[in-house]
């Protein structure tokens, strides 16, 4: 008979179920600093950093998150959320004009909704970066070019974003819990893309 794994303190059930019950956390809390809208970019950055510091052993809590955040919030970081609060407004003013019957319009919000979701990729993937926590514009550019050498892990960003948008309009309390996942989907996707990196530099 195997013996079981051995726990960490504070660990009830094991560290999978622990890592769950941070996810939820980090992601409620992330939804709350999220409200007004400009402290979104922030707000998941600082999400993917505390989920992050589980891979130096660093707790993924609410208590962490707050400590992030208490550095974050800069005019840098208000001004990355006025851009992509602009840049969704403007997405959606031009696809409700496609929306009106205007000539060409079925082009055009293709168009549209093509580059919307090759902002948001960048803005997502711009978010995982630790960059994002010091240097916005480095995140962006950074991200800018992960989307053309990673075209899985865009993919991935997208398939995530999909999910969290379904789970909130299907039920708008999950609203409120699904940036952890998000989050975590989004730095997995970051850490794998880096881990792979490091491993064709240090190829033959």
């Amino acid at each position: 008979m195997s013996a079981a794994p051995a726990r960490e303190p504070g660990e009830i059930f094991g560290p999978r179920v622990t890592l769950f019950a941070d996810v939820l956390s980090v992601g409620l809390i992330t939804a709350v600093v999220s409200l007004p809208l400009v402290t979104v970019p922030a707000a998941l950055s600082t999400a993917c950093e505390v989920l992050r510091g589980g891979q130096r052993d660093r707790p993924a809590t609410a208590g962490r998150y707050l400590t992030v955040l208490r550095k974050r919030l800069r005019p840098g970081d208000l001004a990355a959320g006025a851009l992509a609060l602009a840049g969704a407004l403007l997405l959606a003013a031009d696809l409700a004009l496609a929306g009106a019957g205007l000539p060409g319009a079925r082009v055009f919000a293709v168009v549209a909704g093509a580059i919307g979701a090759c902002a948001a990729v960048i803005g997502l993937r711009a978010c995982a970066r630790p960059e994002s926590l010091t240097d916005w514009r480095r995140a962006v550019l950074g991200a800018a070019r992960d989307v053309p050498r990673d075209p899985g892990g865009s993919a991935l960003v997208l398939l995530a974003l999909a999910a969290a948008v379904l789970c909130g309009w299907m039920m708008l309390p999950l609203a409120f819990l699904a940036p952890g996942p998000l989050a975590l989907a989004l730095t997995a996707i970051d850490v794998r893309d880096r881990g792979a990196a490091r491993g064709g530099r240090s190829g033959p």
